[in-house]
């Protein structure tokens, strides 16, 4: 089978350059000792996440409950939530993944401090806790390192709770300042911080330049996208998932209309100076995407000098490709230039 022969729309993954942008990610970490921790939202494919373990990751980091017990159930055993746990309904499918894995999560506020107690205590095994701070970013996060140490505190021994450290996302401006003061502080309570944990693909080969930082978390990087190349992080031959889609009307010279809408690729924008449009279009550069409906993705070819015809397949690099991985059940996977077949999303949809 060839790709030819494949129904569009469809996401494709070229496992050559998968395996390329792991083990450079991988050599990375291992140069300048950092513990590598994939996040698999990107892919949300079992068999990618135990190949990033089989390369030396520590384990990987998931977003929702409901993804982690997909991962745990295929056996990744070493699971980081990075994701608030609030709630009473919450206690009881923490609890069912803790006996499953060595789990962290990471948290914010004593509200979930009280709800991964509880799971802890419902499971009968020890749940380790990250701080989150906010580095600049202005989403989750404490504010002071003295507001990081309050919760560590109340971790610290508590039962079935178990300190571990820091995590912030992405790794913004505070962060170096921030770490300097907690550890100084910390310290002085003697609490260990074991570990200091940064994400984000986007400035992620720099992550070595941080002082007191131990763990990295990256998700993207895996897949690559229009926004990692555009932040200097990739190259577009490091790029491996493409949307393979195909023109079905052309209704006047300058406007075409393909087959791929918001059903299927991010509705994510980029930079301005990264691009214009839902997604470039490899084959036609000069032409930009600039609308999505449901089914439909509207090009504008004014500036094309060749233009595709009715029927004509084309190749789209997602803005966001995490988006892409979530929007279908499955993807098309290419090895040697040879369609080997389609993978299941499994844990794509988890919500909770």
């Amino acid at each position: 089978m060839t790709l030819t022969d494949i129904d569009t729309p469809t996401p494709v993954i070229d496992l050559d350059r998968v395996e390329r942008n792991l083990a450079r990610m991988q050599a990375y970490c291992d140069t300048h000792g950092l513990r590598l921790r994939p996040h698999i939202k990107t892919h949300k494919l079992p068999r990618l996440a135990l190949r990033q373990l089989e390369l030396g990751a520590v384990g990987i980091t998931c977003q929702k409950i409901g993804e982690a017990m997909v991962m745990a159930e295929a056996g990744c055993t070493d699971i980081l939530l990075t994701y608030p746990i609030v709630g009473a309904a919450k206690v009881a499918p923490l609890a069912a993944l803790a006996r499953l894995s060595r789990l962290t999560v990471a948290l914010d506020n004593p509200v979930a401090l009280d709800t991964v107690a509880a799971a802890a205590r419902e499971a009968g095994t020890e749940i380790g806790v990250l701080v989150e701070f906010d580095s600049g970013d202005g989403r989750c996060g404490v504010q002071t390192p003295a507001e990081a140490l309050d919760l560590a505190r109340r971790a610290h021994g508590n039962g079935p709770l178990a300190f571990r450290g820091l995590m912030t996302y992405p790794r913004g401006p505070r962060t170096v300042p921030f770490v300097a003061e907690a550890r100084a502080a910390f310290g002085a309570a003697g609490i260990p911080i074991d570990t200091v944990s940064v994400g984000g693909t986007p400035g992620c080969w720099e992550t070595h330049e941080l002082p007191g930082v131990s763990e990295l978390r990256v998700g993207t990087y895996i897949y690559q996208d229009r926004a990692t190349v555009g932040a200097g992080v990739a190259t577009l031959d490091d790029c491996a998932v493409h949307v393979h889609a195909t023109v079905v009307s052309r209704p006047t010279a300058d406007r075409a209309v393909l087959d791929a809408g918001s059903k299927t690729l991010s509705s994510d924008r980029v930079a301005p100076s990264v691009g214009e449009g839902y997604g470039l279009i490899l084959d036609y550069p000069d032409a930009v995407i600039t609308r999505l409906n449901e089914e439909h993705a509207v090009v504008d070819l004014s500036a094309c000098a060749a233009r595709p015809a009715i029927g004509e397949r084309v190749r789209i690099l997602p803005n966001h490709v995490c988006v892409v991985s979530n929007l279908h059940d499955t993807m098309t996977v290419v090895q040697g230039g040879a369609v080997i077949g389609e993978w299941p999303v499994a844990a794509r949809g988890c919500t909770r």
